[in-house]
């Protein structure tokens, strides 16, 4: 016959976590999340409790419930039932067995009045200011990539996603409010090409194609920490190119700057100069011939650099499983906003742990 738990059984399994390594008990030890509530309570502005009713979570709670969303993948009603599935989870939280927890509508209104703020850039960047503050500069150069992120596949006709593409509402849309409420205008389909090496002989292979429908993350982060340090959103076919100056770290102590080819054009060649920055861009190679060895040599070299970044995008699409569920650029940019967000502060326990080390 199982007993009930006692007070002393949860505690004795709390410290069995503790021992184990619970990441979230380390984010709640180094991140003052009291630093977020200013910003929070103007985002989320609340009644004053004068008309009666249940009282509302308190504002950083369920900012920690999101990000607990974003450091797993989970959807609103998963979170909702692990919250109170996970002692872990709990702890972070600061709740008891016995006290209420934030059901899933009650996370999706708190992200919504987010989105409607614009207030999850200017929680990153608040973040960002105390990593600064204690020691986490911005420094050794930048790192520039983009990610795709998966949305919910849109099966539109080639009318229909013609008419997406020109910012108009496909025809007979309108007329069917409840399938315009489900239908994502604003994600769209890529096709990413793998680079496949030649074989050992020589010989050529196929590169393949795969298709991919949903949004990017552009983000840039500092060489010597891996921090992400800036970041911004767009659709999966935008250009990575086009968004380089949205995500540049002006305050970073080294002036030098990593990408892919993507990034390589007279405009942003011109950008960076003007700017101080050094461009450590890939060059392409030339159309029709073979590419200078010297060149192929310097791509290599910038390459060892520039992978770091794919650690970034492992991690987010890996343990945090990064996805869009939701519909919609605005909603999408909360989402992959508190994704980086999230990475930063888990990036935060890593640095810390090592620092402890040394």
């Amino acid at each position: 016959m199982v007993r009930q738990p006692g007070f002393f059984d949860v505690e004795e399994r709390l410290r069995e976590l503790s021992a184990k390594g619970d990441d979230l008990e380390r984010i709640a030890v180094l991140v003052d999340f009291s630093m977020f509530r200013a910003e929070l309570e103007q985002a989320v502005p609340r009644a004053d409790g004068t008309k009666g009713g249940r009282p509302a979570f308190d504002h950083v709670l369920m900012f920690k419930v999101l990000l607990l969303q974003a450091m797993h993948g989970l959807s609103d009603e998963r979170c909702e039932y692990l919250i109170k599935d996970r002692l872990s989870f709990m702890r972070f939280l600061g709740l008891g067995l016995a006290d209420p927890v934030p059901d899933a509508n009650t996370i999706w209104a708190f992200r919504e009045a987010l989105k409607r703020a614009g207030a999850v850039e200017r929680l990153f960047a608040q973040f960002d200011a105390t990593l600064r503050a204690a020691g986490y500069l911005a420094m050794g150069g930048q790192i520039v990539d983009a990610t795709i992120v998966a949305a919910p596949k849109q099966r539109n006709t080639e009318a229909e996603r013609a008419a997406l593409k020109a910012g108009d509402i496909p025809e007979g849309w309108a007329d069917k409010p409840a399938k315009l409420r489900q239908k994502d205008r604003d994600a769209r389909w890529t096709v990413k090409f793998s680079k496949a090496k030649p074989r050992e002989d020589g010989a050529p292979q196929v590169d393949l194609a795969v298709p991919a429908s949903g949004y990017k993350n552009h983000v840039a982060i500092d060489r010597r920490h891996g921090l992400i340090r800036g970041w911004t959103a767009s659709h999966a076919a935008a250009h990575d190119g086009a968004r380089l100056a949205e995500v540049v770290d002006a305050d970073n102590a080294a002036g030098d700057l990593w990408a892919d080819t993507a990034c390589r054009s007279a405009k942003n060649e011109a950008w960076l100069a003007e700017h101080g920055l050094v461009s450590r861009i890939h060059r392409k190679k030339p159309p029709g011939r073979l590419m200078a060895a010297r060149t192929r040599r310097a791509n290599a070299r910038k390459s060892a650099v520039r992978s770091a970044v794919e650690h970034v995008f492992a991690r987010q699409k890996g343990p945090m499983a990064l996805v869009v569920r939701t519909i919609g650029i605005a909603r999408a940019r909360v989402k992959i906003g508190l994704a980086n967000l999230a990475y930063n502060m888990k990036r935060l326990v890593w640095l810390s742990s090592k620092a402890v080390q040394a």
